[in-house]
């Protein structure tokens, strides 16, 4: 174990500090350690966050759930709602020792990770579409948590709903939201007294430990604590590359007869040093250079990357009679994030390219809030489940860049050259000031929906019919002038979605959804030379999916099939110059996802996409019917998770995440081949001491493949990022 990990950080010397703390004031007895004849597992059942139904209960195997949360229709069981989606559960992300949100979306078929422009922000495509963190919800709420990683020790669940959403969700703050969204839910006291200290380490020299603490109080545990923190330190198995991390947060929640509060404090610092950036291919490659030894680094000695983010939330939820329910929710976040980068352009078929120094400060303000009434009701032979809710979402951006553009460093991906860091010249680029950033762009998002679901057939069909108001504004501020450029749209977007129970174990759905984003603010110059309208902006994105179809709830075994189609705008330069919303994407494809046990102590998870995302219209012959970036046509993961018969407490896992080849340009001319990776785990309980002990331990990239494991993940963009190397980790879970 590397000796930096006793040198703990505040945040971790604070979480054993309140361990004690804890222990002394909870009014619950601790539990009983197994008996020596017995071993259980440690099965946590989280509380209800200010919500009468609580989780939605975990499904055989306990990998994923039931179901989940569906915008504002709530909580809904995953036959009875006309859309796909899957939680993924704490006990997956445990055992997977997952780090971010990122590895835990490594499980889904249907999704695959990405990383921002420039930055190292985890993004995803989703069906063909991409979400950024920025635009991922925290207890259905957008903007509150970090915005480029998001720590693992801040969620329960994770919650991958697959489809346009904007009368669920409403307009994604960054764009998204076209091919799918993510909400992750936060932790809560369950209902035994719970005391987990983790000790790790990790390729690199990485060391780790966490803490996991929960009372319940009062004569009737009304009352919920849970604190969370964790520190992370070392390398990653990439050469000369360091990650930080220290992390903390604490829940509450309170449950009284007919209301019900929860609220959370949170805060994260990232710490990169020397991280491996993105590569772009210049217009000297003619063709996708081969993937170097995943160990190489070819980022600056100098380059870093920090961000700071404190976050706070609060919901309630009051029974204002058997049939009716209103809730209030709303949360803050600021956050700070500094950097200095130098991603390589690839300006040959050798793998040479051009390093330039860039540094960036950005300081965020967040302000979100979400109000509603839901109620049922009867006509006739027609049960109604109707909601109607108001929402509210500001965004304050300062920022601050210099960027030395013609001042170029030659390296190589194969050979990396580092330097001492670079004097700007006179010629760099420069906007507002570094030591003191300036207000960028301000968005507000406010919407009003109403929805209602009719239930007929004794519950056997289902349809939901829905419309969101939604207004979108946004401000963006000039560099150095901040002379602004204004945008105040609105759009109604409706959603239907129908239901039909087969048979107790089979559901057929369908759904017409719309997905909503702000338009893009033309270029100044494109290839065919100056836009006209430049600075323009274009009116909202609207994004139109058509899908159907069947789930299976075997018990033991579940799973789902889905068609979908989703057309999206995309803007071009017409021929006379203007940079307009004329051309669009469509995406098309067939979804397979399975998951449960098969049999006792084996466990599956996994499933398979196939999709075809053609760009249409685009105003040049030689991009029209071309491959979307990034997207391929094939990709699948499917895991087995086994209790290995004959040895109490051990339990072996592998994993399979493959994708096909994709293009890294619109004209489809740069190939990058597909790729396979093999994950493998292994765990075991035992007891020590009276005291339950989890060792976990696990290879990833098990084979140590080289390969570019994702391409683009900003719009239009087609730049690599490359795979991990061979990586370990190991972990000790104590229970007290």
């Amino acid at each position: 174990m590397p000796a930096r990990l006793f040198h703990l950080r505040p945040t971790a010397v604070a979480s054993l500090l309140a361990l004690h703390a804890l222990t002394a004031m909870a009014q619950t007895p601790a539990a009983e350690p197994a008996s020596s004849g017995t071993l259980a597992t440690v099965n946590v059942e989280a509380s209800a966050d200010a919500s009468a139904e609580g989780l939605t209960k975990p499904y055989a195997g306990g990998q994923v759930a039931r179901g989940g949360r569906v915008g504002i229709l709530g909580n809904q069981d995953m036959m009875s709602t006309p859309f796909s989606g899957t939680s993924y559960t704490n006990e997956l992300i445990q055992n997977q020792q997952a780090r971010s949100v990122a590895d835990v979306l490594q499980n889904d078929p249907t999704v695959r990770v990405a990383r921002g422009f420039g930055n190292f922000q985890e993004s995803y495509f989703i069906r063909g579409f991409i979400v950024n963190s920025d635009d991922i919800a925290y207890n259905g709420l957008y903007g509150l948590l970090p915005r480029q990683y998001i720590s693992s020790e801040l969620f329960e669940r994770v919650e991958v709903f697959r489809g346009a959403s904007a009368f669920l969700n409403g307009a994604a703050p960054s764009g998204g939201g076209i091919g799918g969204n993510i909400n992750l839910l936060p932790k809560r006291a369950p209902n035994d007294p719970l005391t987990q200290v983790t000790l790790g380490t990790a390729s690199g020299s990485q060391g780790y430990v966490a803490t996991d603490i929960a009372r319940r109080f009062g004569p009737d545990q009304s009352l919920g604590v849970r604190l969370n923190a964790a520190h992370r330190d070392g390398g990653t198995g990439v050469d000369a590359e360091q990650a930080k991390l220290d992390v903390a947060s604490v829940g509450f929640d309170w449950r009284g007869r007919n209301a019900r509060i929860s609220a959370d404090i949170g805060h994260q610092e990232h710490r990169l040093s020397r991280t491996r950036p993105n590569v772009t291919l210049g217009s000297g490659a003619t063709f996708v250079p081969a993937a170097p030894d995943n160990k190489l680094n070819y980022a600056q000695p100098w380059t870093y990357s920090n961000e700071r983010d404190t976050f706070g939330s609060v919901r309630g939820e009051y029974d204002i009679t058997d049939n009716v329910t209103a809730w209030i929710a709303g949360g803050a976040r600021k956050s700070h994030e500094g950097n200095a980068l130098a991603g390589i352009t690839v300006t040959d078929n050798f793998g040479s390219g051009d390093m330039s120094r860039f540094e960036n400060q950005r300081q965020d303000s967040t302000r979100t809030a979400e109000a509603g009434v839901r109620g049922k009701f009867t006509t006739g032979p027609v049960n109604h489940s109707v909601v109607v809710s108001y929402s509210y979402y500001q965004l304050k951006e300062k920022n601050a860049y210099k960027w030395d553009f013609f001042n170029n460093l030659k390296s190589s991906i194969y050979a990396p050259i580092g330097y001492p860091i670079p004097a700007y010249t006179a010629s760099a680029f420069r906007g507002n000031d570094l030591d003191n950033p300036a207000l960028l762009t301000q968005t507000r998002l406010s919407s009003l929906a109403i929805g209602d679901t009719l239930s007929f057939l004794d519950d056997r069909a289902q349809l939901t019919l829905g419309v969101r108001r939604q207004k979108l504004e946004s401000t963006d501020f000039a560099y150095d002038t901040g002379k602004p450029a204004g945008y105040d749209k609105s759009r109604t977007s409706p959603m239907a979605g129908f239901v039909f129970k087969l048979q107790p174990q089979v559901s057929l759905y369908a759904n017409y959804i719309e997905g909503l984003s702000k338009g893009e603010t033309a270029p100044s110059t494109s290839t065919a030379g100056a836009v006209l309208n430049a600075g323009a902006q274009l009116t909202p994105y609207v994004s139109k999916q058509k899908e159907i179809g069947v789930k299976y709830d075997g018990g033991g075994i579940g799973g789902g099939i889905a068609f979908f189609s989703t057309d999206k705008p995309r803007a071009l330069v017409n021929s006379a110059g203007y940079y307009v919303s004329e051309g669009k994407d469509r995406h098309q494809g067939v979804e397979l996802t399975a998951f449960g046990e098969i049999t006792k102590g084996l466990r599956v998870l996994g499933g398979i996409t196939f999709l075809d995302a053609k760009q249409r219209s685009t105003g040049d012959a030689t991009t029209d019917g071309k491959k979307v970036i990034g997207i391929p046509k094939t990709q699948g993961s499917i895991g087995l998770d086994w209790d290995v018969p004959g040895v109490r407490g051990l339990a072996l896992d592998g994993r399979i995440v493959a994708t096909g080849h994709s293009y890294a340009d619109a004209a489809n001319k740069l190939s990058v081949p597909g790729w396979t990776r093999v994950d493998i785990g292994a765990r075991y309980l035992t007891e020590v001491a009276g005291k339950l002990v989890t060792v976990r331990a696990r290879i990833e990239n098990l084979a140590n493949r080289n390969y570019w494991a994702s391409v683009g993940g900003y719009p239009n963009n087609g730049y690599l990022v490359l795979g991990a190397p061979r990586t370990f980790s190991l972990s000790a879970q104590l229970d007290f």
